[in-house]
């Protein structure tokens, strides 16, 4: 009698993901030459220093992104790469803050720079909420009666997240770059971690540099490019 044979493995694709993913959106990106850098020092609003002197400022300044972030919709690139699970062992390492890849139904999102729709406590990192779209303000605190901070990483700040991110890339058979300008270290390293013999798809108008041989680079936007890419990716006989 013939043993039953196992499913073949899925093929992996790691998704790497900036703010051009989510500017199609509506979001405001942070370094563009009308993004939010433009309008507030980095040092006033995103660096541990900042909290310290005023963190009424940084909470108002959180408590405003995160209105737009709900205000927003996912856009047919978020909605393209949803598709990819249907064949495709799927993990998007993230460098935004919001939760439209998690809204437009991605299984699988890991944020390097933290979760706009959570606090967390400044006396205990592992002390995390989600925040239900809800402000943070003064005097919120955690069980330990110390108050509630955005759970984001800053300027200046580790991103613990990396030591899942490295192995995920290391794996990949294909890696998308979407809408990142591949210059915020330590995110823009990750492609480095790639196989030899991974395909890489570089997704953004700007062009950004990949020193790989088998990086293809698609000079349209996120929502223009991926729905396309991810139809032909589907159809790779694998």
């Amino acid at each position: 009698m013939r043993q039953p044979t196992s499913p073949l493995p899925k093929s992996r694709i790691v998704v790497l993901s900036g703010a051009g993913m989510s500017a199609e959106s509506g979001l405001q990106t942070f370094r563009a030459s009308d993004g939010l850098w433009e309008e507030h020092r980095v040092e006033d609003v995103a660096t541990p220093d900042a909290w310290d002197r005023d963190p009424e400022l940084v909470l108002r300044f959180y408590n405003e992104r995160r209105r737009g972030v709900l205000a927003a919709e996912p856009n047919a690139g978020h909605l393209a790469l949803v598709k990819l699970e249907e064949k495709y062992e799927v993990h998007i390492i993230t460098q935004n803050i919001d939760n439209l890849h998690e809204r437009a139904g991605s299984k699988q999102v890991l944020h390097l720079h933290g979760k706009i729709m959570e606090s967390r406590s400044t006396a205990d990192d592992s002390r995390v909420y989600d925040n239900q779209g809800q402000d943070i303000n003064l005097g919120d605190t955690c069980e330990l009666g110390s108050q509630l901070r955005p759970n984001i990483v800053w300027f200046g700040e580790a991103v613990p997240m990396m030591d899942q991110a490295v192995p995920l890339v290391a794996i990949a058979d294909y890696v998308l770059v979407v809408g990142t300008s591949l210059v915020v270290y330590p995110a823009a390293g990750l492609v480095q971690f790639a196989p030899e013999n991974a395909k890489i798809f570089v997704v953004d108008p700007a062009s950004p540099k990949v020193n790989r041989r088998q990086a293809e680079l698609v000079a349209e936007k996120a929502a223009v490019a991926l729905p396309p890419l991810v139809e032909r990716l589907l159809g790779v006989e694998l």
